[in-house]
């Protein structure tokens, strides 16, 4: 990714995904699967395969061992992402933290990164981890 200038929308998708996931140092199986998932399902992957994925998800890794690689990441999500395509990356990002179930600190840390970064209004992104949450509570068997 670092020989381009920018990225397509789902490619930034895939890496908004990938920085959360890959925030407390690598990726899960189940985020993995996750990610996996959305891919296939969303349509604003419509047209993005699963090796489009694995070449998105190297890529994004490769950026981030980078020196300025975060920032750099945080620059070609914001240019290729509208801003109501910057609110489906971080409705992505927490869906791929929720997957984890145990959000570690560097991975909010992360998510509060990316949050920012966005440029989201605090309202949007607060609606959108409440909608998350709410999205994966367990229920309680009865005794």
């Amino acid at each position: 990714m670092r020989a381009r200038d920018g990225l397509a929308a789902p490619e930034a998708l895939v890496l908004t995904m990938v920085l959360v996931a890959a925030a407390d140092g690598g990726m899960s199986d189940r985020e993995i699967g996750v990610m996996s998932g959305i891919v296939q399902t969303l349509p604003a992957f419509h047209d993005f395969t699963s090796e489009q994925l694995n070449t998105a998800t190297d890529a994004a890794v490769k950026l981030l061992n980078e020196d300025d690689g975060l920032q750099h990441a945080a620059g070609l999500i914001r240019g290729a992402l509208e801003p109501r395509l910057r609110e489906t990356a971080y409705v992505l990002a927490c869906e791929v933290v929720a997957a984890s179930q145990v959000a570690r600190q560097r991975t909010l840390e992360m998510l509060d990164f990316v949050r920012t970064e966005l440029h989201l209004d605090p309202l949007v992104a607060t609606a959108i981890e409440r909608g998350i949450r709410a999205r994966h509570q367990r229920v309680e068997p009865s005794k």
